[in-house]
Protein backbone atom coordinates (compact mmCIF):
# COMPACT_ATOMS: atom_id res chain seq x y z
CA UNK A 1 0.00 0.00 0.00
CA UNK A 2 2.91 2.38 0.56
CA UNK A 3 3.73 2.84 -3.17
CA UNK A 4 0.01 3.27 -3.87
CA UNK A 5 -0.29 6.00 -1.23
CA UNK A 6 2.86 7.71 -2.49
CA UNK A 7 1.58 7.64 -6.07
CA UNK A 8 -1.79 9.02 -4.96
CA UNK A 9 -0.15 11.82 -2.95
CA UNK A 10 2.19 12.75 -5.83
CA UNK A 11 -0.73 12.78 -8.26
CA UNK A 12 -2.85 14.99 -5.99
CA UNK A 13 -0.09 17.48 -5.13
CA UNK A 14 2.27 17.46 -8.14
CA UNK A 15 -0.16 17.02 -11.04
CA UNK A 16 -2.04 20.35 -10.56
CA UNK A 17 1.23 22.25 -10.15
CA UNK A 18 2.76 20.66 -13.24
CA UNK A 19 -0.28 21.54 -15.37
CA UNK A 20 -0.80 25.07 -14.07
CA UNK A 21 -2.35 27.14 -16.88
CA UNK A 22 -5.52 29.19 -17.48
CA UNK A 23 -8.62 27.13 -18.25
CA UNK A 24 -11.64 29.29 -19.16
CA UNK A 25 -10.29 32.04 -16.93
CA UNK A 26 -12.86 34.89 -16.81
CA UNK A 27 -11.36 37.96 -18.44
CA UNK A 28 -13.08 41.19 -19.47
CA UNK A 29 -12.61 43.26 -22.62
CA UNK A 30 -13.89 46.84 -22.65
CA UNK A 31 -14.15 49.48 -25.33
CA UNK A 32 -15.76 50.01 -28.74
CA UNK A 33 -16.41 46.77 -30.64
CA UNK A 34 -14.22 47.85 -33.57
CA UNK A 35 -11.31 48.62 -31.24
CA UNK A 36 -11.57 45.45 -29.15
CA UNK A 37 -11.93 43.04 -32.07
CA UNK A 38 -8.17 42.54 -32.46
CA UNK A 39 -7.70 41.99 -28.70
CA UNK A 40 -10.46 39.39 -28.67
CA UNK A 41 -8.92 37.56 -31.62
CA UNK A 42 -5.55 37.45 -29.88
CA UNK A 43 -7.11 36.09 -26.69
CA UNK A 44 -9.23 33.57 -28.61
CA UNK A 45 -6.06 32.27 -30.28
CA UNK A 46 -5.16 30.71 -26.92
CA UNK A 47 -7.93 28.13 -27.24
CA UNK A 48 -9.67 27.29 -23.97
CA UNK A 49 -7.54 29.68 -21.93
CA UNK A 50 -9.92 32.60 -21.41
CA UNK A 51 -13.63 33.14 -21.01
CA UNK A 52 -14.26 36.55 -22.56
CA UNK A 53 -16.72 39.00 -20.97
CA UNK A 54 -17.49 42.16 -22.96
CA UNK A 55 -18.08 45.55 -21.32
CA UNK A 56 -18.95 48.95 -22.74
CA UNK A 57 -16.32 50.99 -20.93
CA UNK A 58 -13.66 51.03 -18.23
CA UNK A 59 -16.13 51.77 -15.44
CA UNK A 60 -18.19 48.66 -16.18
CA UNK A 61 -15.04 46.55 -16.44
CA UNK A 62 -13.74 47.90 -13.13
CA UNK A 63 -17.06 47.03 -11.45
CA UNK A 64 -16.82 43.49 -12.83
CA UNK A 65 -13.33 43.07 -11.37
CA UNK A 66 -14.47 44.36 -7.97
CA UNK A 67 -17.49 42.00 -8.05
CA UNK A 68 -15.18 39.04 -8.81
CA UNK A 69 -16.98 38.38 -12.09
CA UNK A 70 -13.63 38.50 -13.91
CA UNK A 71 -10.01 38.30 -12.75
CA UNK A 72 -9.01 41.24 -14.90
CA UNK A 73 -9.98 43.28 -17.93
CA UNK A 74 -8.32 44.73 -21.01
CA UNK A 75 -9.55 48.25 -21.74
CA UNK A 76 -8.85 49.65 -25.20
CA UNK A 77 -8.43 53.43 -25.06
CA UNK A 78 -7.17 56.14 -27.39
CA UNK A 79 -3.93 56.24 -25.37
CA UNK A 80 -3.42 52.51 -25.85
CA UNK A 81 -4.37 49.30 -24.03
CA UNK A 82 -4.94 49.38 -20.28
CA UNK A 83 -4.99 46.27 -18.10
CA UNK A 84 -7.10 46.09 -14.96
CA UNK A 85 -6.09 43.37 -12.50
CA UNK A 86 -6.96 42.27 -8.97
CA UNK A 87 -3.93 40.78 -7.28
CA UNK A 88 -6.07 40.18 -4.17
CA UNK A 89 -8.04 37.60 -6.18
CA UNK A 90 -4.83 35.88 -7.29
CA UNK A 91 -1.35 37.40 -7.54
CA UNK A 92 -0.37 34.60 -9.92
CA UNK A 93 -3.21 35.39 -12.33
CA UNK A 94 -2.44 39.11 -12.18
CA UNK A 95 1.17 38.41 -13.12
CA UNK A 96 0.12 36.01 -15.89
CA UNK A 97 -2.23 38.61 -17.41
CA UNK A 98 0.48 41.27 -17.37
CA UNK A 99 2.91 38.95 -19.18
CA UNK A 100 0.32 37.83 -21.73
CA UNK A 101 -0.82 41.35 -22.58
CA UNK A 102 2.74 42.70 -22.71
CA UNK A 103 3.60 40.05 -25.30
CA UNK A 104 0.53 40.88 -27.41
CA UNK A 105 0.82 44.67 -27.21
CA UNK A 106 1.99 46.33 -30.44
CA UNK A 107 5.62 47.38 -30.55
CA UNK A 108 6.19 50.85 -29.22
CA UNK A 109 2.96 50.73 -27.20
CA UNK A 110 3.23 50.98 -23.44
CA UNK A 111 0.82 48.81 -21.47
CA UNK A 112 -0.71 50.57 -18.48
CA UNK A 113 -1.59 48.28 -15.59
CA UNK A 114 -3.96 49.22 -12.76
CA UNK A 115 -4.33 46.94 -9.74
CA UNK A 116 -7.98 47.55 -8.85
CA UNK A 117 -7.99 45.37 -5.72
CA UNK A 118 -4.38 44.97 -4.54
CA UNK A 119 -3.07 42.54 -1.96
CA UNK A 120 -2.05 43.97 1.43
CA UNK A 121 1.44 45.41 1.57
CA UNK A 122 2.31 42.86 4.26
CA UNK A 123 1.54 39.97 1.88
CA UNK A 124 2.14 41.19 -1.69
CA UNK A 125 2.32 37.69 -3.19
CA UNK A 126 -0.64 36.30 -1.26
CA UNK A 127 1.56 33.57 0.16
CA UNK A 128 0.31 33.87 3.74
CA UNK A 129 -3.34 33.42 2.77
CA UNK A 130 -2.49 30.37 0.66
CA UNK A 131 -0.38 28.91 3.44
CA UNK A 132 -3.30 29.23 5.85
CA UNK A 133 -5.46 26.66 4.02
CA UNK A 134 -3.68 23.55 5.32
CA UNK A 135 -3.55 24.67 9.00
CA UNK A 136 -7.30 25.36 8.95
CA UNK A 137 -7.94 21.92 7.47
CA UNK A 138 -5.68 20.33 10.09
CA UNK A 139 -7.46 22.23 12.88
CA UNK A 140 -10.80 20.89 11.68
CA UNK A 141 -9.39 17.38 11.37
CA UNK A 142 -7.94 17.57 14.89
CA UNK A 143 -11.25 18.69 16.41
CA UNK A 144 -13.15 15.94 14.61
CA UNK A 145 -10.65 13.26 15.63
CA UNK A 146 -10.66 14.34 19.30
CA UNK A 147 -14.47 14.36 19.50
CA UNK A 148 -14.62 10.96 17.81
CA UNK A 149 -11.96 9.32 20.01
CA UNK A 150 -13.51 10.75 23.19
CA UNK A 151 -16.75 9.01 22.25
CA UNK A 152 -18.92 12.12 22.40
CA UNK A 153 -22.36 11.72 20.84
CA UNK A 154 -25.40 13.77 19.91
CA UNK A 155 -25.76 17.22 21.40
CA UNK A 156 -22.53 17.03 23.38
CA UNK A 157 -20.53 16.29 20.25
CA UNK A 158 -22.30 19.04 18.26
CA UNK A 159 -21.75 21.66 20.98
CA UNK A 160 -18.09 20.67 21.31
CA UNK A 161 -17.55 20.95 17.56
CA UNK A 162 -19.24 24.37 17.46
CA UNK A 163 -17.19 25.64 20.41
CA UNK A 164 -13.94 24.34 18.92
CA UNK A 165 -14.71 25.98 15.54
CA UNK A 166 -15.49 29.31 17.25
CA UNK A 167 -12.17 29.24 19.11
CA UNK A 168 -10.28 28.30 15.95
CA UNK A 169 -11.89 31.20 14.08
CA UNK A 170 -11.00 33.71 16.78
CA UNK A 171 -7.39 32.53 17.07
CA UNK A 172 -6.88 32.38 13.29
CA UNK A 173 -8.32 35.88 12.79
CA UNK A 174 -6.14 37.22 15.58
CA UNK A 175 -3.04 35.80 13.86
CA UNK A 176 -3.83 36.55 10.20
CA UNK A 177 -5.50 39.92 10.67
CA UNK A 178 -4.45 41.50 13.98
CA UNK A 179 -0.85 40.22 14.09
CA UNK A 180 0.32 39.53 10.52
CA UNK A 181 -2.01 42.00 8.82
CA UNK A 182 -2.49 39.82 5.72
CA UNK A 183 -6.29 40.23 5.81
CA UNK A 184 -8.02 43.59 5.44
CA UNK A 185 -11.74 42.93 5.88
CA UNK A 186 -14.08 43.00 8.85
CA UNK A 187 -12.44 41.19 11.77
CA UNK A 188 -15.54 39.37 12.99
CA UNK A 189 -16.57 38.39 9.47
CA UNK A 190 -13.12 36.89 8.88
CA UNK A 191 -13.27 35.04 12.20
CA UNK A 192 -16.66 33.66 11.18
CA UNK A 193 -15.34 32.44 7.83
CA UNK A 194 -12.31 30.78 9.43
CA UNK A 195 -14.48 29.16 12.08
CA UNK A 196 -16.98 27.91 9.50
CA UNK A 197 -14.11 26.43 7.46
CA UNK A 198 -12.89 24.49 10.49
CA UNK A 199 -16.44 23.41 11.40
CA UNK A 200 -17.10 22.07 7.91
CA UNK A 201 -14.08 19.75 8.24
CA UNK A 202 -14.59 18.69 11.86
CA UNK A 203 -18.31 18.03 11.41
CA UNK A 204 -17.67 15.99 8.26
CA UNK A 205 -15.04 13.82 9.98
CA UNK A 206 -17.18 13.26 13.09
CA UNK A 207 -20.33 12.63 11.05
CA UNK A 208 -18.62 10.06 8.83
CA UNK A 209 -17.25 8.24 11.87
CA UNK A 210 -20.67 8.27 13.55
CA UNK A 211 -22.51 6.94 10.50
CA UNK A 212 -19.95 4.28 9.62
CA UNK A 213 -19.59 3.15 13.22
CA UNK A 214 -15.80 2.90 12.90
CA UNK A 215 -13.68 5.84 13.89
CA UNK A 216 -10.66 4.78 11.83
CA UNK A 217 -12.60 4.52 8.58
CA UNK A 218 -14.39 7.83 9.10
CA UNK A 219 -11.17 9.62 9.95
CA UNK A 220 -9.41 8.02 6.98
CA UNK A 221 -12.10 9.10 4.51
CA UNK A 222 -12.09 12.59 6.01
CA UNK A 223 -8.31 12.86 5.67
CA UNK A 224 -8.50 11.64 2.07
CA UNK A 225 -11.12 14.23 1.10
CA UNK A 226 -9.77 17.19 3.06
CA UNK A 227 -5.98 16.78 3.18
CA UNK A 228 -5.14 14.70 0.12
CA UNK A 229 -7.67 16.21 -2.31
CA UNK A 230 -9.05 19.39 -0.74
CA UNK A 231 -5.72 21.05 -0.02
CA UNK A 232 -3.95 20.67 -3.42
CA UNK A 233 -7.21 21.18 -5.36
CA UNK A 234 -8.17 24.33 -3.41
CA UNK A 235 -6.49 26.76 -5.83
CA UNK A 236 -5.64 28.99 -2.87
CA UNK A 237 -2.13 29.75 -4.13
CA UNK A 238 -3.23 30.30 -7.75
CA UNK A 239 -6.91 30.16 -8.77
CA UNK A 240 -9.39 27.33 -9.42
CA UNK A 241 -9.36 28.17 -13.14
CA UNK A 242 -5.56 27.73 -13.20
CA UNK A 243 -5.80 24.07 -12.20
CA UNK A 244 -6.32 21.27 -14.73
CA UNK A 245 -9.89 20.10 -15.08
CA UNK A 246 -11.68 18.84 -13.09
CA UNK A 247 -9.36 19.55 -10.14
CA UNK A 248 -10.43 23.19 -9.82
CA UNK A 249 -14.15 22.34 -9.75
CA UNK A 250 -13.66 19.49 -7.27
CA UNK A 251 -11.61 21.74 -5.00
CA UNK A 252 -14.39 24.33 -4.77
CA UNK A 253 -16.82 21.65 -3.57
CA UNK A 254 -14.51 20.69 -0.70
CA UNK A 255 -14.05 22.76 2.49
CA UNK A 256 -10.45 23.98 1.90
CA UNK A 257 -11.20 25.43 -1.54
CA UNK A 258 -14.54 26.91 -0.53
CA UNK A 259 -12.99 28.36 2.63
CA UNK A 260 -10.15 30.04 0.72
CA UNK A 261 -12.55 31.55 -1.84
CA UNK A 262 -14.91 32.79 0.86
CA UNK A 263 -12.05 34.33 2.86
CA UNK A 264 -10.83 36.26 -0.21
CA UNK A 265 -14.34 37.56 -0.89
CA UNK A 266 -14.94 38.68 2.69
CA UNK A 267 -11.48 40.10 3.31
CA UNK A 268 -10.75 41.91 0.03
CA UNK A 269 -13.98 42.24 -2.01
CA UNK A 270 -16.62 43.29 0.56
CA UNK A 271 -18.35 39.91 0.30
CA UNK A 272 -18.64 39.80 -3.51
CA UNK A 273 -19.14 36.27 -4.90
CA UNK A 274 -19.38 34.89 -1.36
CA UNK A 275 -22.71 33.07 -1.69
CA UNK A 276 -21.44 29.94 -3.45
CA UNK A 277 -18.54 29.07 -1.13
CA UNK A 278 -20.58 30.05 1.95
CA UNK A 279 -23.33 27.60 0.95
CA UNK A 280 -20.74 24.88 0.31
CA UNK A 281 -19.21 25.24 3.79
CA UNK A 282 -22.65 25.42 5.41
CA UNK A 283 -23.70 22.29 3.53
CA UNK A 284 -20.70 20.33 4.82
CA UNK A 285 -21.19 21.59 8.40
CA UNK A 286 -24.95 20.95 8.42
CA UNK A 287 -24.68 17.45 6.99
CA UNK A 288 -21.89 16.55 9.41
CA UNK A 289 -23.70 17.83 12.49
CA UNK A 290 -26.92 16.23 11.27
CA UNK A 291 -25.16 12.87 10.94
CA UNK A 292 -23.77 13.19 14.48
CA UNK A 293 -27.20 13.89 15.99
CA UNK A 294 -28.98 11.28 13.85
CA UNK A 295 -26.49 8.59 14.79
CA UNK A 296 -27.00 9.33 18.48
CA UNK A 297 -30.80 9.07 18.12
CA UNK A 298 -30.53 5.73 16.33
CA UNK A 299 -28.22 4.36 19.01
CA UNK A 300 -30.66 5.35 21.76
CA UNK A 301 -33.58 3.68 20.00
CA UNK A 302 -31.76 0.44 19.18
CA UNK A 303 -31.55 -1.02 22.73
CA UNK A 304 -35.30 -0.54 23.18
CA UNK A 305 -36.21 -2.33 19.96
CA UNK A 306 -33.77 -5.23 20.03
CA UNK A 307 -35.20 -7.09 23.11
CA UNK A 308 -38.69 -6.96 21.60
CA UNK A 309 -37.34 -8.39 18.37
CA UNK A 310 -35.68 -11.20 20.28
CA UNK A 311 -38.96 -12.08 22.08
CA UNK A 312 -41.02 -12.29 18.88
CA UNK A 313 -39.83 -15.81 17.84
CA UNK A 314 -40.56 -17.16 21.33
CA UNK A 315 -44.05 -15.65 21.39
CA UNK A 316 -44.72 -16.98 17.91
CA UNK A 317 -43.67 -20.49 19.06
Amino acid sequence: MVPVLVALALWAFAWPSARLAPHDLPLGVAGPATATAQVERQLAAREGAFEIHRYADESAARDAVEDRTVYGAVVVTARGPELLTASAASPLVAQLLQQAMAEQAPKGTELTTVDVVPTPATDPRGAALGAGVLPMALAGMAAGVVVTLLGLHGGRAAVTLLAAAALVGLVAAAILDSWLGVLSGGWWAEAGVLGLSALAVSAAVTGLSALLGRAGIGIGIGALLVILLGNPFSGATSAPQMLPEPAGAIGQWLPPGAGASLLRSVSFFDGAAATGPALTLTWWAALGLGAVVLSSILKRERPATEPAAEREPALAG
